[in-house]
């Protein structure tokens, strides 16, 4: 038994806004642990605190106080305090006092301000209190932080644990009940006792699942938040960091004005990085679509031989000083049908990896063939002799944006996504990826795929058309293309490959114009860009294919949205749909002069518009 003695304070918080709340909801679960309050009562002290002080959010020096009272055992309680007229609801009052074991509300009263105590009973310890006290304290001040989403999501289980306990204990009283009626009048007294707790304990679990209810909407909201994010991240970034590359192209071109030594070294270096940050958005843009599920695998056959060279080609000129890159010329290799793209981006994650961590020795990667199951494997080893990783970091490096601090990351940049993003990727593939290393011995990623990736779901019973490949050789002189399309930076540097098109290229920023001028233009092509303010590349084209006079002119879609935020169910009047990434001549060319897809039947959807998967930026 504990003594009666004075309160053991905790923590103050002064709640000022809706990040305050979260903070005391998160420190009300850590000191909860820490006393060895779980379950139902944990998830009950929380919700009415955060309800409390979302309710009070607003009012004057609004502060929440965690201390530890003594009334017959110790008590875990949440004092909030403020001044002025705020009042707590009726309905919270009553529903705090059916769940929790102690709510007090004191109104002010001379110079005191208003309070209201919420506690819950800790059980039964031999330690004492002031030890009690000094473990919460300390627990306290190492917690990690947690984001708004991490927070959202750590509560809806915490509620769906404490509604499934709940439901276990419904059912058990039912089962009592069934006995009950079976035995005598007595009995039967004890079994209208037990209705009325179970009447109070359904009230309590409706309510729970009303909160539920209410964090599962707001997660979901979130969750719309991000997805409609990204989306827009994809075009509103991909664009301008494509047209800074571009132009950086067409101003190191050896045809344009010559630049000075120091003014070609700068260039090269805002290509360089202009290049690096595509290649990271990219990844974020995968990692996210990975996790919400939207990130297709596209396989086709992959000649494994071909991709060696240029990840050889590409990574030789990062391994640091007396460092050896060792991928194999000439691999003995069987049919392979994958995602080309995606296996490249994997290998080049974990061999740039390696390179980035060693400084001495080599890094090898080797190709073997193996069978599971009567079904043909390939698995690639990339072993590097680098400082290793340490034991329990092994599986915190596959957590997104982590990086194993300490003097190896010294002048080594990077975003912790590639061994997450590269373990996303290979599981897209139908494989796996293995990590073993040793600190101060190296590290051994281990990639296994089967030598046919799976098809995505809605890809499953239809073939994918392909366009026929452009003709090698300079690209057919055109007589006039119509370019519609807002981007000034990418018309700027546009301009080349329009040059090599046509001889008359005709631009329009206002998309309003389009369907009058391709009318009075007859091009032979119409360059269509998605995303334009006034009528977009989608009301533009369903008005080019509405028009006798301009439905016979083939469309190009050109976009730098990526293809899985593309509606091609509204794109099935263009010849073609084209990422602004790396645009040719040829690559135009070939998807003008390619016969256009057959409509599907009527009785079953439209296969999406033609696309080549070498057109998709890598």
């Amino acid at each position: 038994m504990h003594q009666r003695c004075a309160p053991h304070e905790l923590l103050t918080v002064a709640v000022q806004e809706g990040g305050d709340v979260f903070t005391v909801r998160r420190c009300t679960q850590s000191a909860c642990r820490a006393l060895g309050i779980t379950g139902s009562p944990l998830v009950r002290l929380a919700t009415v605190v955060s309800e409390a002080g979302e309710h009070l959010l607003g009012a004057e020096h609004l502060t929440a106080r965690l201390r530890l009272d003594h009334a017959d055992g110790v008590l875990l309680s949440v004092v909030l305090r403020w001044r002025g007229s705020a009042r707590p609801r009726p309905e919270l009052l009553s529903a705090a006092t059916r769940l929790l074991d102690v709510c007090r509300f004191r109104p002010a009263a001379g110079d005191h301000g208003n309070a209201l105590v919420l506690a819950q009973r800790a059980p039964v310890s031999d330690r004492p209190s002031s030890e009690l006290a000094a473990g919460i304290r300390a627990r306290l001040n190492g917690k990690d932080g947690l984001d708004l989403i991490d927070t959202l999501r750590v509560q809806n289980r915490q509620l769906l644990d404490a509604l499934e306990e709940s439901l276990r204990q419904q059912e058990e009283l039912k089962r009592l009940n069934d006995e009950l009626e079976e035995t005598n009048a007595g009995v039967l007294a004890l079994y209208a006792e037990l209705a009325g707790e179970l009447e109070e304990t359904n009230t309590g679990v409706v309510a729970l699942y009303a909160e539920l209810e209410d964090k599962t909407r707001q997660l979901q909201l979130a969750d719309a938040y991000k997805t409609r994010f990204w989306a827009n991240v994809s075009h509103e970034l991909r664009s301008p960091v494509n047209s800074v590359i571009a132009l950086t192209r067409l101003l190191l071109d050896p045809a344009a004005d010559p630049l000075t030594a120091e003014q070609r070294r700068q260039v090269a270096l805002v290509q360089a990085s202009g290049s690096t940050l595509l290649a990271l958005v990219d990844e974020l843009l995968d990692v996210a679509k990975a996790e919400s599920g939207r990130l297709e695998p596209h396989p086709a056959d992959t000649d494994l031989r071909t991709l060696l060279h240029q990840l050889r080609g590409t990574l030789q000129g990062t391994a640091q000083p007396g460092v050896r890159l060792d991928i194999p010329d000439h691999v003995q290799q069987g049919p392979l049908h994958t995602d080309e793209v995606m296996l490249t981006r994997i290998l080049r994650n974990v061999l740039s990896n390696a390179l980035k961590f060693t400084t001495e020795g080599s890094v090898t990667l080797r190709v073997a063939e193996t069978e599971r199951d009567g079904t043909a494997w390939f698995v690639l080893t990339v072993q590097d002799t680098g400082v290793g990783i340490p034991e329990a970091e092994l599986e915190r490096v596959f957590e997104e944006f982590y990086q194993v601090r300490g003097a190896h990351q010294r002048g080594r940049a990077g975003t912790g996504l590639g061994l997450p993003y590269a373990r996303k990727l290979t599981e897209l593939l139908g494989g796996t990826l293995v990590l073993e290393s040793e600190t101060g011995r190296g590290t051994r990623v281990t990639v296994a795929l089967p030598a046919r990736a799976p098809l995505p779901a809605q890809a499953e019973g239809r073939a994918v058309p392909s366009p026929e490949p452009a003709e090698s050789g300079t690209a057919p002189l055109w007589r006039s293309v119509v370019v519609v399309d807002d981007d000034e930076a990418f018309l700027a540097a546009f301009r080349p490959v329009l040059d090599r098109l046509a001889v008359s290229g005709t631009v329009l920023t206002d998309s309003g114009r389009a369907v009058a001028t391709v009318a009075a233009r007859q091009p032979e092509a119409v360059l269509l860009d998605l995303n334009m303010p006034g009528p977009d590349g989608y009301d533009v084209l369903a008005g080019l294919a509405a028009d006798p006079a301009t439905s016979p002119v083939p469309v190009i879609v050109l976009t730098a949205l990526d293809p899985a935020d593309v509606d091609r169910s509204r794109l099935v009047h263009a010849r073609a749909i084209l990422n602004k990434a790396n645009l040719t001549a040829e690559a135009i060319a070939s998807a003008v002069t390619a016969p256009p897809p057959r409509p599907a039947p009527r009785s079953r959807p439209a296969p999406p518009p033609i696309q080549s998967r070498a057109e998709e930026p890598r």
